[in-house]
């Protein structure tokens, strides 16, 4: 069955801190929801951008390693689940649940 990756997107210098109650249980009843249809098959949330490692090999060989995004940019991944649905149209209907729960922009993308 196909895979998808369904993103959350949060803005430069999130703090997952100041995610309130009321979101924090919404999704959770999201996770038990995925949860209960056998869909989920990894979830995770990310800490800061700024902690990230960037790293990309040179011509010589060597393989240079920086701190921070490889992207700047004003949004990030800030956590995702990856599910396992019938279809992208199963896969857009949780994300539009995941956007809902999570009060935040969210991407859909099918892997190879």
């Amino acid at each position: 069955m196909p895979q998808f990756l369904v993103a959350i997107h949060h803005p430069a210098g999130f703090k997952s801190d100041s995610v309130d109650a009321a979101t924090r249980a919404d999704i959770d009843a999201l996770n038990a929801e995925m949860k209960a249809k056998d869909i989920i098959r990894f979830v995770g949330g990310l800490q800061s951008e700024t902690l990230a490692k960037s790293m990309w090999k040179h011509p010589d060989g060597r393989v240079r390693v920086t701190d921070g995004p490889y992207l700047e940019t004003k949004e990030f991944i800030g956590g995702f689940w990856v599910l396992e649905c019938p279809s992208i149209d199963e896969a857009v209907e949780w994300g539009q649940k995941a956007a809902t729960a999570c009060r935040t922009p969210v991407e859909v993308r099918p892997f190879h």
